[in-house]
This record gives C-alpha cells, structure tokens and sequence, in this order.
C-alpha cells in the first residue's frame, strides 16, 4: 500500500516553522505493516490543487496536513470536494464545537470561520478537541480510469494533529491495512567506526540477504546500522551482528551511548560528576537528558576561565601557568578536583580549543584533553583533535568523553 504525505503550509517552506509530520507519522504506521513513500510540500493557494493531483496519481493512501484554516488560502477541503466531484455542506456539529470552544476563550464567531464547518458529501469527520479546525477522511472512490486515494485530511499543528492521528486515524487505517505483513525495525547503535567500517564488519552476509533490508545511518563519532525484517529473520541474525561490532555495540535497541552509561551507573550504584571548559556544559546536558540520571547525576562544573578552574575545582594556578588551560595536566586536576568537591565515584573532564580562533601549531583548533577520575585507580587521559565548527567539535568531544566512561564500564 503506497502512502504519501502532503504538507500544505507556506510557513513551512519559508523555513519559520518545523516540519516534523514526516518523522511523526512514519513512526506511528509502520508497527501496521505500512512505510511513508514520499512526503511533499506546498505553500498555501493554488498550489494545493496541484499538490493533491499529482499525488492522487501515485498514492494509496494520502495524508493531507494543514489548508483546513479559516482564511481564503486554506482550500484543502474544497479542492477536495472538487476533486471529486462532491458538493460541501454546513455540519451544525462542528459549527457548535466551534462556537463552544470560542466562548470558552471569551471570543465570538466570525463569518468566515464557518468555512470550516463545511464538509464533502461522504466524507467522515475526525474530531479536533485541540482547535477549530476538524479532520476528514473521505474513502477511495474508483474513477472510470483510476482510484482516488484513502484521504485524510488533518490540521497543520503538531498539537492538534497528533492527538487526532492517534484517536481517530490510526484505528481507520489499521482496518485498511489488515492482511499486510508488519515487519520489525532493529537499530544498532555503533560509536567509534564510520559507515564504511561497519559495513566491512557486517559482511555481505548480511547485507546480501533478499529478507533483510539493511542501512545506516551517520552521525558525529556514531552510526546506526538497522535492520528491518521479519521477527524470525532478525532473531536469528542479531547474535551474529552483537559478535561482529563488539565493543562498539553500545546498544541493540536504539539507545544512545549517555542512556547506556545512566542505566549501567544506576545498575552498579555509581555516580558522575562533570567539569567543562570548552564544551560549556554539553556534556552534562546529554546526561541529564536521560530520564533518571538524577540518581546518578548530582552536580556538574562549567570552568570557561582559569580562575574558574582554580576557585571551583581547586586547579593550581601555577600548573595552568607551566602547561596551559589546554593540556593533559589540567585535564586531570579538573577530573580530579570535580571527583573530589562532589564526592562521585566518576569524574570527566574537557579542556580544548574549540575555535575558529585561539589555535596554534603546537595546539591547534580542534584540540581536547580529556580526562576520568575513578574510584581507587589512576586517572585515565586521552586526546583528540576534532577541527570542526564549534557545534560539531563539542558534540565529538563530549562523545568521546563518553566513550571512554563506556568503555571504563565495560573493562575494556
């Protein structure tokens, strides 16, 4: 069953607001056995009518977001109804909605906000208890020389489309797609190789199998390698896939590498502290991101400045002057000195230069130090350069930062 989505918005491609529908709706149909083919944008107005033509030619099912609005450049539904050749009629439900959900608000009906209470013959109302705005779904009709899509037509934002999507669209689609085969998505959550590496290490074993769809995808310092198949086929390929990416495996069900380090530091009854300089505080941000880390996590240290360093995390101002903020040596007085304020079994420490500026031949842009602080043993360094823009260098840095608590967890 092909499915597309259009996306109806001049907002969107102004780039003022986020498309995110795509990603959204991908994740909610493919449990039913169902993959989103294509997804298109078009800006409010004529352009609909043309949007809609040409995906009819293609799609079995077709999900229409945004364009049921109010004002004269929101037409989905009447270049629905004209599509197919169906006349709009008032619906008192929905202008009762309407006015119930304005007088809540201490506002009145305007005129031209009846333009949403009207619907094509035939076509079902999905309620909105979000907005003003309804959704639609009208069946395919067969045509004498072609089928008109399954349409569902949606409001544009997330929050009143999500909800409706859920409760009324999922259930209708479900029934559409009965008798069609779901498969499983497993991803693979690899760090320290490229794509290139771990497709040499997955063989063509794999990739070769006709019931395996195989791919990757690449991110700083980290790939997902996913498959998609049957349950069977997957199970019995997953222990193969486990022994071949070892200890760059972080996890086989998605996790990112901080998840992993939360749930083992929960596990064992361990905490963390953080001290940063040239990553300003991102590597305590990804570790708080994950549901939990408080039982982990208590405290962290942004040190920008020298003086910072000293005060805070009692770094000697004599050793920043002998061997430079950005050294082996400072590292691991900043590992140390964190370890030691907030009492934690682990301590991670960044210091580096992130650029454009401030780089030289004997430490160039890009340079970190990083050091772990761990419990009865001697401190762990490691350097890296990473000439990157300044969002991609502290996103590789606290990334390898990371790694090397992983890989101090596993033993390895």
């Amino acid at each position: 069953m092909t499915v597309e989505v259009l996306n109806i918005g001049t907002e969107l491609l102004l780039g003022s607001v986020q498309n995110t529908h795509a990603a959204w709706i991908a994740r909610q149909i493919f449990p039913l056995g169902l993959r989103l083919a294509r997804q298109t944008t078009v800006p409010d107005g004529p352009a609909i009518r043309d949007g809609v033509l040409e995906a009819c030619g293609r799609a079995e099912v077709l999900f229409v977001t945004g364009g049921l609005g109010p004002t004269t450049d929101d037409i989905t539904r009447e270049v629905i109804a004209e599509l197919l050749g169906r006349k709009l009629q008032p619906d008192p439900a929905i202008r009762a909605h309407i006015e119930s959900r304005l007088a809540a608000r201490g506002y009145q009906l305007v005129e031209r906000m009846l333009r949403q209470t009207m619907v094509p013959e035939g076509a079902e109302v999905l309620p909105n208890p979000n907005g003003t705005a309804p959704g639609l779904y009208i069946p395919s009709v067969s045509q004498p020389s072609w089928a008109t899509p399954h349409f569902f037509l949606m409001p544009g934002p997330p929050r009143e489309l999500q909800p409706m999507f859920s409760d009324f669209v999922l259930p209708r689609l479900s029934a559409l797609a009965a008798g069609i085969e779901a498969k499983e998505c497993r991803i693979y959550r690899v760090v320290g190789l490229g794509e290139s590496a771990v497709e040499k290490l997955i063989g063509l074993e794999l990739t070769a199998n006709p019931a395996l769809e195989v791919g990757y995808c690449a991110r700083p310092n980290e790939v997902d390698f996913r498959l998609i198949g049957a349950r069977e086929t997957l199970d019995a390929v997953e222990p193969r896939v486990i022994e071949v990416l070892g200890a760059n495996l972080v996890s086989a069900k998605g996790e990112g590498i901080e998840e992993w380090i939360v749930c083992e530091l929960k596990r064992r009854g361990l905490t963390l502290t953080t001290a940063e300089s040239c990553t300003g505080g991102l590597l305590a941000d990804r570790v708080t991101d994950v549901s939990g880390a408080s039982e982990v996590f208590h405290e962290g240290f942004v040190t920008y400045s020298n003086k910072a360093k000293s005060e805070l995390l009692g770094v000697p101002a004599e050793l920043i002057e002998r061997h430079g903020a950005v050294s082996a040596e400072v590292a691991r007085a900043m590992a140390e000195g964190a370890k030691h304020r907030a009492q934690a079994d682990f301590a991670l420490a960044l210091t580096g230069i992130a650029g454009p500026g401030g780089g030289s031949a004997e430490k160039p842009v890009g340079l970190v130090h990083i050091a772990l602080a761990r419990p009865a043993a001697e401190t762990l360094l490691l350097e890296r350069c990473y000439p990157a823009d300044r969002a991609t260098f502290k996103r590789l840095a606290t990334q390898a930062a990371l790694d090397l608590l992983r890989h101090e967890l596993l033993g390895v």
